[in-house]
């Protein structure tokens, strides 16, 4: 019986022996091999992070909620609001909706608040598109209340901003601290 030599890359073992692979095959193999080193390079090149100055231009984080303007009442700092939802009961009547949560352990009782509902893109010393008085009536401790408010204007649901556009700017009016 006859012993083949060392079987290799581009051999092909058989009961008679080794045969040779034509080399258009292992060609083949070799640049499928070096176009996917390409693709992996060029995709690596793609999902590489911007520049800094293109994150410089990015649009301000817009907050998620809302805290108190004055901070001189003693009770601001623990007020928040947030879900704003803007929706229409008829033409010149909005429909806001929206949580006040009271952060604090005191049971603050009744609040009130003059709600000023603006844009992001807003400026300073621009206007708030709606202005409106808003109460909570007995939040206790750690407590989140819905409330709903009738605005008359003559905006329409439509011209308003997306609620992920909108600032608010709220003062407690009462209780007085």
């Amino acid at each position: 019986m006859r012993q083949a030599g060392p079987v290799g890359v581009g051999s092909v073992v058989t009961g008679q022996g080794s045969i040779a692979v034509n080399q258009t095959g292992a060609a083949m193999i070799n640049s499928m091999r070096l176009g996917w080193l390409f693709l992996a390079a060029f995709l690596a090149g793609c999902s590489s992070s911007p520049s800094p100055d293109k994150q410089a231009k990015a649009a301000p984080a817009v907050p998620a909620h809302f805290t108190a303007s004055n901070t001189s009442n003693a009770i601001a700092k623990y007020i928040e609001m947030v879900g704003f939802r803007v929706t229409e009961r008829s033409p010149g009547h909005l429909i806001v909706q929206f949580g006040v949560v009271n952060h604090s352990e005191a049971d603050v009782g009744d609040v009130k608040m003059l709600v000023k509902l603006g844009t992001t893109a807003a400026k300073p010393g621009d206007p708030p598109l709606i202005t409106f008085p808003a109460q909570v009536s007995n939040l206790g401790p750690s407590e989140l209340k819905d409330v709903s408010v009738e605005v008359p204007t003559k905006m329409r649901v439509y011209e308003l901003p997306d609620w992920q556009f909108l600032k608010v700017d709220f003062e407690i009016t009462e209780p007085k601290g």
